[in-house]
């Protein structure tokens, strides 16, 4: 052994780490609220992914569904991913017109450091949501022709009977 200690911590290449965080993706995470996985199963890069955070209770997210897009530029996890609403929500840390999360307004991703994960930013936006100043604020309509989805040919559509 010998090289204990020899050198810094063990830096994980970007693939790898990637590939951790799709198969935590997939396994579930927590309570179910929070989930995460590849948009595009065949890109080999492992760049484009999408969240879904279910809003927290007691607050005016309670029961809705917000849909994000994450992109892992080639830097990641050395810069953060970036991150966009496709569900239009109204909270302090989001541009309203664009659905990007401005990382000047949210710490997680302005003081990014390379053990955070996409877990942990879904995680915090769910947090976010429950702070005071996003907690009640006015929320769009559910279902509105203004979503931020990308089309690709198929049609989502829930019944609650």
């Amino acid at each position: 052994m010998g090289s204990e200690g020899s050198s810094g911590p063990v830096v994980v290449p970007r693939n790898f780490r990637l590939l951790e965080e799709l198969e935590r993706g997939e396994k579930g995470i927590g309570d179910g609220t929070v989930s995460y996985g590849m948009d595009d199963a065949d890109d080999i890069y492992m760049r484009s992914w999408t969240g879904t955070i279910i809003g927290p209770p007691n607050t005016v997210h309670e029961g809705r569904i917000y849909q994000l897009k994450l992109f892992c530029d080639t830097d990641y996890p050395d810069k953060p991913p970036t991150v966009r609403f496709q569900t239009r929500i109204n909270m302090t840390c989001v541009n309203q017109e664009t659905g990007l999360v401005d990382p000047s307004l949210f710490p997680m991703l302005g003081n990014w450091e390379r053990e955070h994960t996409m877990e942990d930013i879904l995680v915090s936006l769910k947090r976010e949501m429950s702070t005071p100043q996003n907690r009640r604020l006015y929320q769009p309509h559910e279902g509105n022709e203004d979503q931020r989805v990308e089309q690709k040919g198929l049609s989502v559509r829930c019944v609650i009977m």
